[in-house]
């Protein structure tokens, strides 16, 4: 739960948040899709270390450090990073094995990263997924995520919630 809950913060921020003009796709600007995403991610981390106050203690924490990731993660990629990210993604999932890190990078920021397909799986009778690590360079800045994306009727793939 805890790599998917990170992944999908990741993910969306880097896939879904930037629209054309800087507007996200639930009304909101990269940067502050970027934080609230990062801050539920953080908080759903954080909230599996510790027990009673502990616990509230490292969602609290979590949920602070997510928000700053993200808002960061956000304001720092820009629509072209997201595409070149968006197609590394698609080929990591589609044919690369196992362990095969497929890189992208925007020569024009600097800014880049991997996909890491690291296990493939049938969830249901014919619905494969594949387990996943990404990383994104930012400013000197490494972010890591986890998470699952599973190949869709159409062929597509999806990253799963």
């Amino acid at each position: 739960m805890k790599k998917i809950a990170m992944a999908c913060a990741l993910v969306v921020s880097l896939t879904a948040c930037a629209q054309p003009g800087g507007s996200g796709g639930f009304g909101m600007n990269k940067q502050t899709g970027g934080a609230v995403l990062g801050g539920v991610g953080g908080a759903v981390a954080g909230a599996q270390f510790g027990k009673g106050k502990g616990q509230l203690a490292a969602t609290a924490l979590g949920t602070l450090l997510g928000a700053f990731i993200g808002s960061e993660v956000g304001a720092s990629l820009d629509r072209a990073d997201q595409t070149y990210a968006g197609q590394a993604g698609q080929r990591a999932f589609e044919s690369a094995p196992s362990g095969q890190a497929i890189a992208w990078n925007n020569p024009d920021s600097g800014h880049s990263g991997t996909v890491t397909p690291t296990r493939t799986f049938e969830a249901a009778p014919g619905q494969y997924c594949r387990e996943y690590q990404q990383t994104v360079m930012v400013g000197g800045q490494e972010q890591r995520s986890y998470g699952t994306a599973c190949r869709q009727p159409d062929g597509s793939w999806r990253v799963q919630n």
